[in-house]
């Protein structure tokens, strides 16, 4: 457990629980720190799991940060210690409201406190078991709901049919777009160090090797398009995962085994986004998909499946092919294998992450919510 420096009499905090900081979660703790930035308010936030840490002390971007330092095993069942801890949090300073990732930090703040809460969901199905929906309803008095798209928005409404819209709402992941261009590398860099050639057409996918990514979708789409792309083109997933042994098979039956690069999992991938002609994300309903802001962010073009909440970032700047689609990826990567004004493009990118998908804008859509009126 940490402590940030300094008087924290007479501020009103925020207390934001977050279930850990492993993947794509510290830049979420980050992004919800980022929307009080010039406010009134302190940001805690309460790590439910993970060992303490100075690096995510400082990715956190909060006033404070706590480590509860649980194990996954330790939050199964009632979490009754972990309930406790958060009271004793909650007593020690004046919290205006709760932002909690995902359900189990969801349950352990409406048992923990009296706080409004905000659970902010990242993924589907959070509320399609009854329990869950038993839980929900009990507390929806103080409980309002964000989902990462409107794809999760709508999930939940579903689930949740008697609330009223303004109690589910939606709040886009983002980026700080400034941030996350000064570490990307340039094209050169990237591509010598994921050792690939400078001179290749290269189609890049960045995500687990898991049947939810659909990487046997982009191999085939790749190994139809091959005939009509740029002689010497590649296909590079960056990952690992219990596929991966099966993908190669694949790439060997379609015979395209030398033209598709498995790179592993790389540290900091989105530093070397650059590296790659055009990014295609093949995910099967994907909630959100931050890689595809990174891909933009680098001026890569991106493709992704028409499906989920990537459908959401890629509308309008990029292509959209059916999910599991073949014939359809094989074309659109031909497509842009021969598209022009490359500078255009980047531009229309950059406007739509703009206006869209940062800091900037997503805190603007946050204090315009019904549920930040009395803050």
């Amino acid at each position: 457990m940490t402590r940030s420096d300094g008087d924290t009499a007479g501020r009103r905090w925020v207390l934001q629980f977050c279930h850990g900081y492993d993947g794509p979660f510290l830049d979420c703790a980050r992004q919800y720190a980022a929307l009080f930035v010039g406010t009134a308010y302190k940001v805690c936030t309460v790590y439910l799991t993970g060992e303490p840490s100075a690096e995510v002390e400082r990715g956190s971007a909060s006033d404070e940060v706590i480590f509860l330092d649980y194990r996954s095993r330790d939050v199964r069942g009632l979490k009754l210690r972990a309930i406790r801890d958060l009271r004793r949090i909650v007593a020690s300073r004046d919290f205006a409201l709760c932002i909690a990732h995902r359900f189990k930090p969801v349950y352990v703040a409406l048992l923990g406190s009296d706080l409004p809460v905000i659970g902010v969901h990242h993924a589907f199905g959070d509320y399609r078991r009854l329990s869950r929906r038993l839980f929900a309803n009990a507390f929806r008095r103080r409980l309002v709901l964000l989902g990462v798209s409107d794809a999760v928005r709508d999930d939940m409404r579903a689930c949740l049919p008697g609330w009223p819209g303004e109690r589910i709402e939606t709040l886009y992941n983002r980026i700080d777009i400034a941030a996350v261009q000064a570490e990307q590398v340039s094209r050169e860099q990237a591509r010598e160090h994921l050792g690939l050639p400078q001179g290749a057409w290269v189609v890049g996918n960045v995500g687990r090797l898991h049947p939810d990514k659909d990487q046997a979708t982009l191999i085939r789409g790749f190994a139809q398009a091959l005939p009509g792309l740029p002689a010497g083109s590649l296909l590079a997933i960056m990952g690992s995962g219990k596929l991966e042994a099966s993908l190669k098979a694949l790439t060997a039956e379609l015979g395209v085994g030398e033209a598709v690069r498995f790179l592993g999992q790389i540290a900091q991938g989105r530093r070397y986004f650059k590296a790659f002609d055009v990014f295609v994300l093949s995910s099967d309903h994907e909630p959100f998909g931050m890689v595809l802001l990174e891909a933009m962010a680098a001026g890569v073009p991106v493709i992704g499946t028409d499906c989920g909440g990537g459908r959401e970032v890629v509308q309008g700047v990029g292509e959209l092919f059916p999910l599991g689609a073949v014939d359809a990826l094989a074309g659109v990567l031909q497509k842009q294998a021969q598209a022009g004004d490359a500078q255009a493009l980047q531009q229309r990118m950059q406007a739509h992450l703009q206006h869209d998908f940062s800091d900037q804008a997503v805190r603007r859509r946050f204090w315009s919510l019904p549920l930040c009126a009395e803050l």
